[in-house]
C-alpha cells in the first residue's frame, strides 16, 4: 500500500501508481505539463545532442509558420503590449549593465576571463545570480598554484 504524495507542480495530494516508483507529480493535465516541461530542461542543459536536434526543430517550424506570430500578436494584445513592456525592460538592464560592469552571465560566455593562465584554483560561489542564464554560477577565483 502506497502512501499519498504531495504534488511536485500543484502541491495536492495524491496517490502515485504503484507502477510509478518515484511518481512525484500527480495526473491533472497541467502537472503532467509541468512534469514535461521540467524534463525537457534538464535534457536540453545536460544532452548537447536534444538540445541541437530542439534548435532545428524550432528552426524548422518557423521557416514554415512565418506568419504565426504575427497572427498571434493580432488576436492577442495583451501578449503584444506584456511583449512590448519587456523590451523596454531589456533596454534599461543593457543601459544599466553598460553603467554597471559585466554583472550579466551568459551560457558558455567567459569574457574578461579569457586570458586567465593555467593554474590551480579555488572557485568560491558569491551570492545570488540575479541576472544568470541555464547553468552559470557567479564564483571568486583564487589561484592556488600555477602550472
Amino acid at each position: 500500500m502506497m502512501d499519498d504524495r504531495r504534488c511536485a507542480a500543484c502541491g495536492k495530494s495524491f496517490r502515485p501508481s504503484p507502477r510509478v516508483r518515484n511518481q512525484k507529480y500527480c495526473g491533472k493535465g497541467e502537472c503532467r505539463r509541468a512534469r514535461r516541461r521540467h524534463w525537457q530542461r534538464a535534457k536540453r542543459q545536460e544532452d548537447a545532442d536534444y538540445r541541437d536536434n530542439q534548435a532545428r526543430a524550432q528552426r524548422a517550424w518557423s521557416g514554415e509558420n512565418g506568419t504565426y506570430w504575427r497572427a498571434y500578436r493580432s488576436r492577442h494584445p495583451e501578449y503584444a503590449e506584456e511583449n512590448r513592456r519587456r523590451t523596454k525592460q531589456r533596454k534599461r538592464d543593457r543601459r544599466q549593465h553598460a553603467a554597471e560592469g559585466n554583472r550579466f552571465a551568459k551560457m558558455d560566455s567567459i569574457g574578461v576571463f579569457s586570458s586567465v593562465p593555467s593554474g590551480t584554483y579555488l572557485l568560491v560561489p558569491q551570492g545570488v545570480e540575479e541576472f544568470a542564464k541555464m547553468d552559470s554560477i557567479m564564483v571568486e577565483i583564487t589561484l592556488l598554484s600555477k602550472s
